[in-house]
């Protein structure tokens, strides 16, 4: 009896961290650019029991003994990268990424990089007074300056941007065009190493090696990937897949719960017992 509470409770807390998992993709359906998550379940630990030799009659054709389990944990959580549906906004500052892409941003003053499918943007002014592109939370958008360096993307004052698909940022007016820099964009190498922050940031997980987890590229033809000004992607929240998923996991949920609350009536009946 003792057994069974423990498959039952382990496998009730593996079914509200997908509860949960589903909830959080739910909450977030009309999120700009967010990735919808799915919990990854492994089985726990298996306890194998040895049987008596009593218990080897003849006609037996299995062996003696039996694997006990004990349930499953949520291992991970994993994030699904595909792209959502584009949807026009003709607002300059928006932008969305069409292909296997992610623009990077600027998570702090130190330089750390996260990175983000979440192209609704906005020009911000620093401590200088400059006009720089940043996310909708003010985290700077990192870009590759005209001299090759890295950093935020200045937008002078009086100037309209003009984004081109390879990401080449153009400050325009009547006077002219500058080009001020391209966004920098990279492809997620190692999708799995890449770890949910907030403000619909991902960050490489730690103790790894950037490098090995992102790679920078310029869009082009041959990746297929390309930067559309004036449209916003949206959540690629699936409602119908959540929804179906969250009766059957609330289904087996009542089955774990009706498990333990059997297991404890039976282990009453046993403490009431009398010689």
């Amino acid at each position: 009896m003792n057994n069974s509470m423990i498959n039952a409770v382990n496998s009730m807390n593996a079914y509200q961290n997908k509860i949960n998992t589903i909830s959080d993709n739910v909450a977030n359906q009309y999120t700009v650019g967010y990735k919808s998550k799915s919990a990854v379940f492994d089985d726990l630990l298996t306890t194998t029991k040895e049987q008596p030799q009593a218990f080897g009659l003849d006609g037996r054709l299995t062996p003696l003994g039996f694997n006990q389990g004990w349930g499953s944990r949520v291992t991970g959580i994993a994030t699904d990268f595909t792209q959502g549906p584009l949807n026009q906004t003709n607002v300059l500052t928006d932008m969305a990424i069409e292909g296997n892409a992610l623009f990077e941003i600027i998570a702090d003053n130190a330089g750390t990089k996260a990175y983000t499918r979440d192209g609704s943007f906005q020009i911000s002014m620093n401590a200088a007074g400059q006009g720089v592109l940043t996310t909708s939370e003010g985290y700077a958008v990192s870009g590759t300056l005209a001299d090759g360096s890295t950093g935020p993307i200045i937008i002078p004052e009086g100037h309209n941007i003009q984004v081109q698909t390879d990401g080449t940022v153009l400050a325009v007016n009547n006077g002219g065009t500058i080009n001020v820099g391209s966004i920098n964009i990279v492809k997620a190498v190692r999708p799995d190493a890449m770890t949910a922050i907030a403000d619909n940031l991902y960050a490489v997980s730690a103790g790894l090696n950037v490098d090995e987890v992102v790679a920078r590229i310029i869009p082009n033809s041959n990746n297929k990937v390309a930067i559309r000004q004036g449209y916003l992607e949206q959540s690629n929240v699936d409602m119908a897949t959540q929804m179906t998923d969250l009766v059957r996991v609330q289904r087996a949920y009542q089955l774990a719960a009706r498990a333990l609350s059997s297991s404890d009536t039976m282990m009453q009946l046993a403490n009431n017992l009398r010689s």
